[in-house]
């Protein structure tokens, strides 16, 4: 695309119209089963849930300067902005900021390999991070034109995360400057699969006593145990460790799964499963009193592609009760006909037993997770914590 061309197009939140006609963009590439007035439904109820109301969730599109209304855009995103905690190495003081998690960045096939969307993902940190110099951010380029207009809701960001399925390459390159560099950084694509047994020996051996299972109304106060926990571990964390990202970081973050981060993946499980799977447990915890390392899940169900996997969402557990916690889930599982589970990036301390369980460890080559840093320091200097499934969106 040539400058000129960059310059006349900016980025703009959508209009009521627009968003109807991104949806429908999508749903004959990400439909799947549903039809397109179900998909469009599905949307539509999402839209009303906690993670998304209050204009958390924003819809963008690359549009004309001149026509920012326009239905014929070239292209278009999601934003949800989030709950982020993040501290400094030096320090164990907690911060909390915005965050954000992108989604559904799709072209159409006639405007695709004309460079639409690469600079629609430059130009989205302009609107989700801060414009001040304590968000690092270059200056803008002038060859792109004026920035895009701020929106209240929007910005102030210490860091994005996105989902990748084009590699590693096309979103790294898309930073905020004209350099093809400084975007979106893979970190972690890294899943733990087992294969379920479908006899009871695994039921039998753990029994109902002590364990609780959790329908998608008990999840919300799982999540308040669960930032609870996350706020201690981000205290504690070490200055350094063989399995950070880089040795010595200079950051550290995470999501927080409350606030409908954690359940809007049920709800959407449940919308896209219910004619394949019957499930109405999401999650399962133990009562035995801990604090410290409580045991406790939460998953999903991905009938894409099928047969459908159990994955797991959100996992805390010891070594000595990780076993039994695999047997609940295992449990859930098999009573609703699904005879695949899935953990992405499984906790360090846990991976031994995973193994010795029958879990075979690999790195995927689709939904990468991708994370940009604004804060102090560079994103490849710092950890990305809690980089789970709750995350996703």
């Amino acid at each position: 695309m040539a400058p000129s061309d960059l310059a006349s197009l900016t980025l703009f939140p959508a209009t009521p119209a627009q968003v109807l006609e991104s949806r429908k963009r999508t749903w004959p590439q990400w439909g799947g089963a549903l039809t397109e007035e179900q998909y469009l439904e599905r949307d539509a109820q999402m839209e009303a849930m906690e993670h998304a109301t209050d204009s958390k969730l924003v819809t963008w599109v690359l549009a004309p300067r001149d026509q920012p209304d326009t239905l014929d855009f070239m292209c278009a995103c999601e934003t949800y902005k989030r709950q982020g905690l993040f501290r400094y190495a030096g320090s164990r003081e907690l911060q909390e900021g915005a965050c954000y998690g992108v989604a559904c960045v799709f072209t159409p096939p006639g405007n695709r390999g004309k460079g639409y969307a690469s600079h629609m993902m430059r130009l989205l940190h302009w609107v989700t991070s801060g414009r001040t110099g304590e968000y690092n951010l270059p200056d803008f380029p002038a060859e792109w034109g004026a920035p895009p207009p701020e929106v209240k809701a929007a910005g102030n960001a210490v860091f994005s995360v996105l989902y990748s399925d084009v590699g590693e390459n096309f979103y790294k390159q898309a930073g905020p400057g004209l350099e093809k560099a400084g975007g979106w950084e893979a970190r972690g694509p890294v899943s733990t699969i087992w294969e379920i047994p479908q006899h009871a020996e695994v039921q039998q051996s753990h029994g109902e006593n002590g364990w609780t299972w959790l329908k998608h109304g008990d999840l919300d106060a799982l999540w308040e145990k669960d930032v609870q926990l996350i706020r201690r571990t981000m205290e504690n964390l070490p200055a350094s460790s063989p399995t950070y990202h880089t040795g010595q970081p200079t950051a550290f973050a995470t999501y927080l799964p409350d606030k409908g981060v954690g359940s809007f993946h049920i709800f959407r499980s449940m919308f896209a499963a219910e004619s394949v799977v019957s499930m109405d447990i999401w999650g399962v915890e133990k009562n035995d009193g801990s604090i410290d390392q409580p045991t406790y899940a939460s998953w999903s169900i991905d009938v894409r592609p099928l047969p459908p996997t159990l994955i797991v969402t959100r996992i805390s557990a010891t070594e000595t009760e990780f076993p039994g916690l695999l047997g609940k889930i295992q449990e859930a599982a098999r009573k609703s006909g699904v005879g695949r589970m899935e953990v992405w990036n499984i906790p360090e301390h846990l991976k031994k037993v995973a193994t010795e369980t029958g879990g075979k460890t690999y790195e995927r080559k689709e939904h990468l997770p991708a994370i940009k840093w604004y804060g102090k320091g560079t994103t490849a200097d710092m950890e990305w914590v809690f980089n789970e499934k709750f995350c996703w969106c």
